[in-house]
Order: C-alpha cells, then structure tokens, then sequence
C-alpha cells in the first residue's frame, strides 16, 4: 500500500544522516527483538484502552497525523481510522515489516507506514495537525533535539500528545543498577532516565503550551505519563 503523501522527506534513508551510527545500533536492538515484541500480550489493556479513548477525542476532524516509534502498528491500526492521513514511523526495519503486514491483512486506507529515526531531521514542516509519540521519548538520544523536531512537524495550534515511562519514578535501584547491567548484555536498549515534571519543562522549552498531564493505568503504581502539549498559532 503506498504511503500517505504527507511529509515525503520521511522516505530518505536516515543511514546518510550524521546520525547514521545512533540510528544503526538503535535498529539493530529493536530489530533483534521486533517478532518477540509483537507477540507479546499489553500488560494493561484497560489503561491502553483509556489512552485509545483519549486520543480519538483529542483528534480535529480529518486531521493530518504522525506517529514516531510506532513499532509494530497496533496503535497506529487503532487510530488511523479516525484520522484524515496518518504516517506511522519507526526506526527499526523490522518493527515496520511486521506493520506492513498487519496493514495489508487488514487494509486502513488512511494509514501507511515509513522507516525513519525520531533524532533525525525528516519528519516534515508544519505538515501535520497532531504528533503522536508513544512509549518512545525515553528512547531518543537527545530529548530536547528529537522534541524540536517533532514541534516543528506541527502545524500552528498542532498538539503534541505523548505517553512515556517516567524511569525516575521507579524503584531507584533500576536505573541505577538493573538498567546499566542490562544494557551491558544487550538485553536493554539505551534509555533517558527522568520523571514526569522533567518532561514537563523539556516539552516547555521548545514553546509548547502545556493542555493535560495524565495517567491512565489501572494496575499499581503508574509510571507512564499522559501529556498534551499544544504548539502556539
């Protein structure tokens, strides 16, 4: 299925970028994990379904709409009916072939999917009505560098809708002493530790107007949080 025509520049190879060697390890990491990572059950469907509820209420008729990290699709499978056009990214080849067959056993005319790294230039000018960014701000190399480049993919009074784990509001002793030891076998990818007010000022730093801070989880301690940031217009 060929991809939604909004923002083209999503279909040039990020390996020519300066970021080439980030954007190859980040690859190979998720890659080697995409088919485990596809079978693997949402560990808390209510709270994915609340999430779900949320953005289609958030979504302007006909939007214009990108996903970054989009891993295997689920969620871009969701929501791309509501949408006017979604582009849906990721930046691990196998993350996107693995979409591209759910798309084409189950066809969603709005929606297309594209290689492509969160911390590389591409995503597009003003070309998009919303952004979503899913379990992935925490994985970028540089928060602020990936967060100016997704607020410049908005178009004026564009929102910025994101849910990230918060690793800082874990126990201590995982990113101070499970996480390193993990990454050290491979068995963790590169992660960006801080919590949700953190976030809350990078998103604030690059001119965006802060709209709602959620949480959505039903089971325990809720460690992902819901923001909705709006590009001034």
């Amino acid at each position: 299925m060929p991809t939604p025509s909004i923002a083209p520049a999503l279909h040039a190879t990020p390996h020519a970028e300066a970021g080439a060697a980030p954007f190859a390890r980040k690859a190979r990491f998720w890659d080697r994990i995409a088919p485990k990572y596809a079978a693997e059950p949402i560990a808390d469907m209510a709270g994915y379904e609340a999430t779900l509820q949320r953005v289609q209420a958030l979504l302007p008729p006909a939007a214009d709409v990108l996903e970054v990290g989009c891993g295997t699709g689920s969620t871009a499978m969701r929501l791309a009916p509501f949408t006017g056009r979604m582009l849906a990214t990721d930046v691990a080849p196998g993350m996107i072939a693995i979409a591209r067959e759910r798309l084409a056993a189950q066809p969603v005319p709005q929606l297309g999917f594209a290689l492509a790294d969160a911390d590389a230039p591409g995503q597009g000018q003003g070309a998009y009505d919303v952004v979503l960014a899913f379990s992935m701000l925490h994985l970028v190399e540089d928060l602020d560098h990936a967060l100016k480049l997704l607020v410049q993919a908005l178009r004026p009074g564009g929102l910025l809708i994101s849910k990230t784990p918060c690793i800082n509001e874990m126990n201590p002793l995982i990113p101070r002493l499970a996480l390193p030891l993990m990454q050290a076998i491979g068995k963790a990818p590169q992660v960006l530790c801080f919590d949700a007010q953190q976030l809350q000022v990078a998103l604030v730093r690059q001119g965006l107007e802060i709209v709602s801070v959620e949480r959505h989880g039903t089971r325990g301690k809720d460690i992902r949080v819901f923001i909705v940031a709006r590009k001034p217009g």
